[in-house]
C-alpha cells in the first residue's frame, strides 16, 4: 500500500511552537507528530510513502534520515518554493501513484485510532473514486452527504455559501447530513483526471467537481478517538490521552 502525508503546512495555529520547526516536528508525549503518523501508516500495511514539505523542510528530511526512513521507502515532495494546498500537493505527487491501486492520504496533525485497514477495505468494496473519513462534530465548513453517505455538497456555515449539484430544495432536505471531514481519505488514482490545471488548489474542490457523476463516499467513524492537534489546546488534550 502507498500513502501520502500532508506535512507542508505552516502551523500558524501552533505558534510560537512552530516559529523554529515545522508542525510535523511538534511533539506529543516525546514523539513528533510526523513519527506518530508514519508509524500508524506502517502498522496499517503501508510500505511506500511520499511526504510533502515546506516550512523548515530540512528538519523533516534530517529526521527521516536519522530514522532511516523507518525501514520503508519514503520520498519527499518539495514545496519549499511554494506551498500548493492539498489538491496541488497531491497533483505534484502524481508520479508516485502510478498504477491502479488506491492509496491513503493523512494530515500529519491528526491523531486517531481509526482502523486504516478497515477504512481502506471499505473503499475497495464500494468502488468509490474517493472515500473520506467523516465525523459528527462542529466545524465552520461541512461536507454534505445523502442517506447513502454519498457526497452531494459543501457548506460554509459562516457565509452561508453552498456548493452542490443538487437543487435548493434537495440540498435542504432533512435527509441531507452535515458532517465534518477528518483529514484522512482513500483515493483511487483516477482522481487525477479531475484535477485543476492550476498548481495550487484544495482537494475538496476536486471532490465537489467529481461528485456529480462519481461516487465520493463518506466513512463515518464517530466511535473512534480523533483529535486535530494543529492548535495548542488540542496538544494538551493529546498529552493526557491514552
Amino acid at each position: 500500500m502507498k500513502s501520502m502525508l500532508f506535512a507542508a503546512g505552516l502551523g500558524t495555529r501552533l505558534r510560537p511552537l512552530t516559529n523554529d520547526r515545522p508542525k510535523a516536528m511538534v511533539q506529543v508525549k516525546g514523539k513528533p507528530l510526523l513519527q506518530w503518523a508514519i508509524e500508524k501508516l506502517i502498522a496499517s500495511g503501508c510500505e511506500e510513502m511520499i511526504i510533502n514539505v515546506h516550512h523548515y523542510a530540512e528538519m523533516i528530511i534530517d529526521f527521516l534520515r536519522v530514522k532511516n526512513n523507518f525501514g520503508i521507502d519514503i520520498e519527499i515532495s518539495d514545496e519549499t518554493e511554494k506551498i500548493l494546498e492539498t489538491g496541488g500537493g497531491l497533483k505534484k505527487a502524481q508520479h508516485f501513484f502510478r498504477g491502479d491501486a488506491p492509496f491513503i492520504i493523512c494530515n500529519v496533525d491528526i491523531l486517531s485510532n481509526i482502523d486504516l485497514i478497515k477504512f481502506y477495505e471499505h473503499h475497495l468494496a464500494t468502488n468509490a473514486l474517493a472515500t473520506l473519513a467523516i465525523r459528527n462534530r462542529s466545524t465552520s465548513r461541512y461536507l454534505l452527504f445523502d442517506p447513502k453517505n454519498r457526497l452531494v455538497g459543501w457548506k460554509n456555515e459562516k457565509s452561508g455559501e453552498i456548493k452542490s449539484h443538487l437543487r435548493h430544495d434537495q440540498i435542504n432536505d432533512p435527509s441531507i447530513k452535515k458532517l465534518a471531514f477528518s483529514g484522512m481519505h482513500v483515493l483511487s488514482p483516477q482522481i487525477f483526471e479531475f484535477m485543476s490545471n492550476e498548481d495550487k488548489f484544495s482537494i475538496i474542490d476536486v471532490y465537489l467537481r467529481a461528485m456529480k457523476n462519481n461516487l465520493i463516499a463518506g466513512y463515518p467513524h464517530d466511535q473512534d478517538f480523533w483529535l486535530d492537534v494543529g492548535k495548542p489546546e488540542s496538544l494538551k488534550i493529546a498529552e493526557q490521552s491514552d
